[in-house]
């Protein structure tokens, strides 16, 4: 038994996974895309986001207490939905959302690695670039949870550490100086539209925290530090996207921050450090990218295989070792290739809110007698989620009409072919037979138990 809980990974190691993930993409990247939307407000914009990202997390929090496990999203919405058609198509969207988001780290590599060549991000050396990133990846999730772990930690640490220098030797050379001579202006002209759109990014830049859920089988007393993983996760992101924010705002303007989005940190270090600072960004960057890469692998990777075990999606046979960590490495490697950061950002927070409203309603709707929750919170992270979901895909309908299209022309496919596929486990009677493959004796008693809509496809 020692030997088995020696594996598990500790409470520290969830963190540094989680704010792996959430710091891989968000920081880098996504400050540019917010500023677009959002003008001088954007430090704001990721603090009221960071606000939306708490009632959403309520949820997962109240969800991994009474159900952890390895299939995290995937098992709470079979528990709120039953097995079926409704849960493995937004089992497979929260899936899919993760897999763009290990997109959008590649890209983000290639973007900023590219930085220290004086090379733009339209290169195509940046999706070359993106899939050796994904490689490797590939490579350390293979090699164990160990290996995951402490690589984990130990560049989590280092980003940490550099990025909150970043972001007080920014505030010190711009807020501070600026305040005192009351220069500083956070007005930009920015529609209000624009900044709650703004919100569907920012929102993006946190959503790491829900690969946490999909660590219930790998990391010790899950039933209490699955929560606590979500909360340290997302406060110690909270503070250091506003701290950062608020740096890069004091020292560049927003036009300079737009023209360079797709590595606005490594920008905005300039007047602070000089060429100096370009170099210690895109080092910061690059070791941010990988770290980010390999959590979002390991967590998107367990929840595609216990799909298969759930029957809600086909089964992946056994002809190569770890086929669903394969399946999507293969997903993530096209994604690069096919789409630019803009598209990958946009589309990834399409999906996640959707996936997101989905877990709050199947909570509220389904569960309030085996789960003990407040129900104005989760109806207020419904409520925030839909305003800004609809904010963001009109935004985006009129500025970019292909994201919304592709969007729902995937979500749709999605949909299709669950729907399909489910039709393959309906005998004569309407019964659906979905009785998990798990050694779990807890989940298998679960899905004994569980009934709900889902249980029809």
């Amino acid at each position: 038994m020692k030997g088995v809980v020696d594996k598990k990974l500790s409470l520290v190691g969830s963190i540094s996974l989680g704010t792996g993930v959430m710091i891989g993409a968000g920081i880098f990247v996504l400050m540019g895309q917010v500023a677009e939307l959002a003008g001088r407000f954007f430090p704001l914009a990721f603090l009221v986001g960071a606000c939306v990202t708490g009632f959403s997390a309520y949820s997962y929090v109240k969800f991994s207490n009474a159900y952890p496990s390895s299939g995290g999203v995937a098992r709470f919405l079979r528990k709120a939905y039953g097995p079926g058609t409704v849960t493995g198509t937004f089992s497979l969207l929260m899936y899919v959302s993760m897999v763009i988001a290990e997109s959008l780290v590649a890209r983000t590599f290639g973007a900023y690695t590219l930085r220290l060549f004086d090379i733009e991000s339209s290169s195509v050396l940046v999706p070359i670039l993106g899939v050796l990133l994904i490689t490797l990846a590939f490579v350390i999730n293979i090699s164990g949870n160990r290996i995951i772990e402490a690589s984990a930690t130990l560049t989590a640490s280092i980003k940490i550490l550099g990025i909150a220098t970043l972001a007080i030797a920014g505030l010190a050379a711009g807020v501070l100086p600026a305040v005192k001579s009351g220069t500083l202006e956070m007005t930009d002209g920015v529609t209000t539209a624009g900044f709650v759109a703004a919100l569907a990014l920012s929102i993006l830049a946190y959503k790491g925290f829900t690969t946490i859920t999909n660590q219930g089988g790998d990391i010790v007393d899950p039933h209490r530090n699955i929560g606590r993983s979500i909360i340290f996760s997302i406060l110690i992101c909270t503070l250091i996207y506003v701290a950062l924010a608020l740096s890069v705002a004091a020292n560049l303007g927003i036009p300079e921050i737009v023209a360079a989005k797709d590595y606005a940190l490594a920008e905005a270090a300039r007047p602070v450090f000089g060429d100096l600072g370009l170099w210690f960004t895109v080092i910061l960057a690059i070791v941010a990218t990988v770290s980010g890469l390999i959590a979002s692998v390991f967590s998107a990777s367990r929840l595609l295989a216990m799909l298969a075990r759930m029957k809600q999606i086909p089964g992946m046979g056994s002809r190569v070792a770890n086929p669903a960590l394969m399946v999507t490495v293969l997903l993530a490697i096209t994604l690069t290739i096919l789409f630019d950061l803009t598209r990958i950002a946009a589309i990834g927070a399409i999906f996640y809110l959707v996936m997101d409203i989905a877990i709050h309603w199947g909570l509220l709707r389904y569960l309030r007698k085996e789960i003990d929750f407040n129900p104005v919170i989760v109806l207020s992270a419904i409520l925030f989620d839909t305003v800004i979901l609809a904010a963001f895909f009109v935004l985006k309908f009129k500025s970019d009409p292909l994201v919304p299209i592709v969007s729902l022309f995937g979500m749709a496919m999605v949909i299709g072919a669950e729907r399909l596929f489910m039709t393959t486990h309906t005998d004569s009677n309407g019964v659906m037979h979905m009785e998990m493959e798990m050694d779990d004796p807890e989940m298998a008693r679960d899905d004994r138990e569980m009934k709900g809509p889902g249980d029809k496809p």
